[in-house]
């Protein structure tokens, strides 16, 4: 794979733009597969609908290899979507050049402070953005946080956030142009959460400039926030296999994808961007609605989804899908969940149509195992909130009662010792802590809500009465909705 081998493709394989063509106008920092198959598709369509030369340099921060894997290529890579009626796929060729945060510092820097770039985009993991348990503010007691505050300004810097910190800075000196930072991680209110942790750190730092740095990222520096959809598995070997099989020549550094994408940004920017909604993103005022929505139907039927599947010897989504229930499921739960959400975002039985579609295709090898592990830490989020507002309203909760006894079941230990389906969860020992053999009481159903922060629920006899009472049919392998 390399620009050399591009005229050897036919037209259909080729990238929608000319790489040569484009110009460096975005930052992009994580060079992982989600950004290579979303935001960087969303972008080269952008750029070929509109004839402007949206390039992308993408920045990785730890993994020299990745970006050694990209240089080799001329950072060109193929996207194929796993469709149900069989693979599909293309050479994206948005992303420009590729560099190592710490290696490249200096060019990295360069970009940041040049005006022709007006956008920077991040997929760094929640974890990249060393918030604190509790606030959500900057930790500063993180080692690399603090290593980062005592370093002199721009020079060893080993995170995002202060690499951004110092960006941010050069660019005040040198044009003062305005810069869009686009957080594209699978946080709630991401946008303000980058914001939140970029000013503390300039806010916590020694720099002789930085209240006139925070004052200029008032008025010049946006933090829209966003909703990213995509499921991107891991790149197998035979995903590099057929990657070759159908360019005709090797590509190191493959991606693979479900059909199904969208982009929810808040229309926020502080200059130009890309055209992504050429492409069909979508530019909203506010985008907790859809953040919401996502959260309760798409995140909410997967937990529901991976437990009962369990149960029912499932081990990926699309066999859950196959069986008589799993559709039933699906729909009940956005049916049930769709009262709670604000107005203003996406029609629940519209997204009920686009989840069944998704969670059917049987080229998609999602791991219930794996939706299923850590639930302690998912359902507070996927669940709770909209049965709270159920059970306030005096409405009605079936499916979610059921999905709840699903996940009570599933904290059951094992004959191993582990967890009774091969889940893994922080908090499996206080879960299944005396229940190998005990009998499921509605006394086990409150302190399995205790454990994981739901003590108001434990006290709602009519839910606990509900959830235990399903408890039989699911020891008995039966999923009754």
């Amino acid at each position: 794979m390399g620009r050399a081998a591009l005229g050897r493709l036919a037209p259909a394989l080729r990238p929608a733009v000319d790489p040569r063509e484009l110009r460096p106008r975005v930052v992009h920092f994580g060079l992982g597969a989600f950004h290579r198959a979303h935001q960087a598709l969303y972008t080269e369509r952008a750029s070929a609908r509109s004839g402007e030369p949206w390039g992308i340099v993408a920045v990785a921060p730890r993994s020299d290899a990745a970006v050694a894997a990209m240089r080799a290529q001329d950072c060109l890579y193929s996207l194929t979507e796993r469709r149900p009626e069989g693979p599909v796929t293309r050479v994206v060729g948005s992303v420009t050049e590729a560099l190592a945060m710490r290696r490249d510092a200096v060019r990295v820097d360069a970009l940041l402070a040049s005006p022709e770039v007006t956008a920077v985009t991040l997929t760094i993991t929640e974890k990249g953005y060393h918030r604190r348990p509790g606030d959500g503010e900057l930790d500063i007691r993180a080692p690399e946080i603090a290593a980062d505050l005592a370093a002199p300004e721009g020079g060893g810097l080993t995170t995002v956030v202060g690499r951004i910190a110092a960006g941010l800075a050069a660019r005040m000196r040198a044009t003062g142009a305005p810069l869009s930072l686009v957080s594209c991680d699978n946080m709630a209110a991401n946008g303000a959460a980058l914001a939140t942790v970029v000013r503390g750190f300039v806010a916590a730092s020694s720099w002789p400039s930085r209240q006139a740095l925070l004052d200029w990222m008032a008025d010049s520096v946006a933090f829209p926030a966003t909703v990213v959809d995509r499921i991107v598995p891991a790149t197998a070997d035979a995903d590099r296999r057929a990657a070759e099989a159908a360019l005709g020549v090797r590509d190191r550094v493959p991606v693979v994808g479900e059909p199904y994408r969208s982009w929810v940004l808040e229309d926020s920017f502080a200059g130009p961007r890309p055209p992504w909604e050429l492409d069909g993103a979508l530019f909203v005022a506010d985008v907790a609605p859809y953040q919401l929505t996502k959260l309760r139907l798409l995140n909410g039927a997967h937990s529901a989804l991976a437990h009962l599947g369990a149960v029912a010897g499932c081990g990926t989504v699309a066999d859950a899908l196959s069986t008589d229930w799993g559709e039933r499921l699906v729909r009940g739960l956005c049916a049930e969940v769709g009262p709670t959400l604000p107005v203003g975002g996406p029609d629940p039985a519209a997204y009920a149509d686009d989840l069944v579609e998704r969670f059917r295709n049987p080229s998609m090898r999602h791991l219930l195992r794996q939706i299923g592990s850590d639930s302690s830490l998912k359902i507070p989020e996927r669940w709770f909130g909209a049965l709270r507002a159920l059970r306030s309203a005096s409405a009605h909760a079936p499916v979610l009662e059921l999905a709840l006894a699903g996940w009570a079941h599933a904290t059951r230990p094992g004959r191993d010792g582990g967890q009774l389906y091969g889940t893994t969860d922080p908090a499996a020992d206080a879960l299944g802590a005396g229940r190998r053999d005990a009998p499921d009481t509605e006394d086990t159903v409150r302190r399995l809500l205790r454990v994981v922060g739901a003590a108001d629920l434990a006290e709602d006899a009519a839910l606990v009465g509900a959830v235990t009472a399903r408890l039989p049919a699911l020891r008995a392998g039966r999923i009754e909705i």
